[in-house]
Parts: structure tokens; C-alpha cells; sequence
């Protein structure tokens, strides 16, 4: 039983979409995690992970932590910002990727139905490419660290 999944959301091969599996393999890769701690490439896959939750008691985290990709105008590129699922402005429920508008609401329900504490660390893309470019913007590769760091502190992590 992992008490906490962190959840890295995104597409490797599209410029800056590739932020949560970027965090994911940076976590690690460079920190001690503890077993009651899994950080997982989800790809854009979350949702499947998201209902086995909600469908099921067994084997429940405590708490997910999501990594991924947004496009908010006010923010600047490669902010690196917290949100809560019920934060997300309703304009915007389309906007956030999350990969699939779905989730969002599957988020909602986590919370209120399971009692899982749901925690969405954003960075704000430079660009997402139109055709297959892999590779984050200097900005975003900045929040990959940044996103480390602070998942160390939320989680108390140590480096390797």
C-alpha cells in the first residue's frame, strides 16, 4: 500500500507537455523515495488510475499529488503553481488538460466520495508544439526542478 501517488501527466513527444513525466523521472532519479511514496509516468493515461480509485477501497492512496502541463493566461511560462480540483476556474475546466476534460470532475469526486487528499502541481507552458518535438522550453525545464523541490518539501524527501 502506497500512501501517496505522484502522478506525472503528460506527452513526452510535445514540447512542454512532457512537464509531470519530466518531474516523475527527475524525482526519481535524484531523491530518496520512500516505499510508501510511488512516482509514476501515467503518461496521458491518469483516468484509469483516477476510477480504480473511486471504484474501490482497496488499496487507496492517502493523498495524489498530479504533475501536469496548463495554459493560463495569467501565468507566466514555466510557473510552477498549486491548484486544487475545485479551484479550476469553470472557463477553464476545457483548457485544463489534465488529458481528458473527465478527470477534472473524477477529481472532484476523489475528494469528496473517498476522502483522498488531491493536490495539482501546474506549470504553465512556453508552447506545446503542433507537430511531434520532444524537449521542454528552458522555462519549463526550470519548473521541472522547481516541482522537485517542492514536492521534497511537501513530502520531506531527501536527495540521493
Amino acid at each position: 500500500m502506497k500512501n501517496v501517488k505522484i502522478f506525472g501527466c503528460g506527452n513526452v513527444i510535445m514540447g512542454d507537455d512532457g512537464y509531470g513525466p519530466s518531474v516523475v523521472d527527475m524525482l526519481n532519479d535524484t531523491y530518496e523515495v520512500p516505499v510508501n511514496i510511488e512516482a509514476i509516468d501515467v503518461g496521458t493515461c491518469i483516468r484509469e488510475y483516477l476510477f480504480d480509485y473511486l471504484l474501490t477501497e482497496e488499496g487507496r492512496p492517502e493523498e495524489i499529488i498530479i504533475l501536469d502541463a496548463v495554459d493560463f493566461e495569467e501565468r507566466q511560462p514555466g510557473e510552477v503553481f498549486e491548484i486544487r480540483p475545485e479551484q479550476i476556474p469553470a472557463k477553464k475546466i476545457h483548457d485544463f488538460s489534465l488529458h481528458q476534460f473527465p478527470t477534472v470532475n473524477l477529481l472532484q469526486e476523489l475528494e469528496q466520495n473517498t476522502g483522498i487528499k488531491v493536490l495539482i502541481l501546474a506549470a504553465q507552458i512556453k508552447y506545446i508544439p503542433d507537430e511531434i518535438a520532444p524537449g521542454l522550453s528552458p522555462a519549463m525545464s526550470k519548473a521541472v526542478t522547481e516541482a522537485c523541490e517542492k514536492i521534497s518539501q511537501i513530502l520531506s524527501l531527501k536527495v540521493k
